[in-house]
């Protein structure tokens, strides 16, 4: 972790586009409520549609006129070049310089990739195209991506992202700190020295963090998936119950040396904020 320690520690949050002008709402009292915590940035995710895209701008600049600092996710997949530099270009003039470079799902019916395969060649290209214009973080996967066909490999395309230019990293959700710090040594072996980001995910519904999870990959440890289990639909207590695992792990996190966490808050103030209090942040 000797990498991670030299980092001064940096702390966001991440929404996604909301659907319904009530989801906005509902979205501007979540941002005024965790703004109180200053953090570094709030970031924006971006669906594999047409519509959805128009949404993220949409929020993304709504948390700009705020004055707000904002990293618009931005996912190459199924995308053309032509597509991509009109959306970066449109973040530029705008002030926008810093950016969540993913590859993305593929978009539902399109038979082909387009002309970004992987988040590298992004990279590469926001590079060769702006220079140093735009602060990139990437993502990172302790336990690995679902789609790849090896640790090693996976672990290897991790490494060509950060050599076409990823500023930052932050990482899949986890509640093994253990694969995040193998993670971080493996990093270090390779000579890979910046900022690992944890992301940090608030336990609210077992139903829907086992969905989560199996879409992404994230192993929920089976003393945590008994446990959540076993409340059946006591949702206060799933969530005392994670709020402790959660604080936890953070905690166990930054003593270790952690450059911060990413919370993926799916739009909601409340358990992030009860974990940020709970940390004394």
């Amino acid at each position: 972790m000797q990498s991670q320690k030299k980092f001064p520690p940096t702390f966001s949050f991440e929404f996604f586009p909301p659907q319904t002008p009530e989801g906005m709402e509902k979205l501007r009292a979540t941002r005024a409520q965790l703004a109180q915590f200053s953090p570094k940035f709030f970031s924006v995710t971006f669906g594999a549609g047409g519509s959805t895209r128009e949404r993220t701008l949409e929020t993304v600049l709504e948390i700009q006129a705020e004055g707000y600092p904002v990293a618009p996710h931005l996912s190459c997949i199924g995308s053309t070049r032509e597509n991509i530099l009109s959306i970066l270009e449109k973040y530029q003039s705008l002030g926008i310089s810093h950016i969540v470079a993913l590859r993305g799902d593929l978009p539902s019916g399109m038979a082909r990739a387009g002309e970004f395969r992987y988040a590298n060649e992004l990279v590469a290209f926001i590079r060769q195209t702006f220079g140093q214009a735009f602060r990139i973080e990437v993502a990172a996967y302790p336990e690995y991506h679902p789609q790849a066909r090896s640790a090693q490999e996976d672990f290897a395309n991790f490494k060509r992202k950060v050599e076409a230019g990823a500023d930052a990293a932050i990482t899949q959700f986890f509640y093994n700190a253990d694969a995040y710090f193998y993670f971080v040594d493996m990093c270090e072996a390779a000579n890979i020295a910046i900022p690992i980001v944890p992301g940090i995910m608030p336990i609210s519904k077992f139903s829907q963090l086992t969905r989560f999870s199996d879409g992404c990959g994230a192993e929920i440890p089976r003393w945590i998936r008994r446990r959540l289990e076993g409340f059946g639909d006591d949702t206060a207590s799933i969530q005392a119950f994670g709020l402790d695992v959660v604080t936890a792990m953070c905690a166990r996190l930054l003593e270790a040396g952690a450059p911060g966490l990413h919370f993926y808050t799916l739009n909601s103030a409340v358990l992030s904020t009860k974990i940020w209090q709970r940390l004394g942040l």
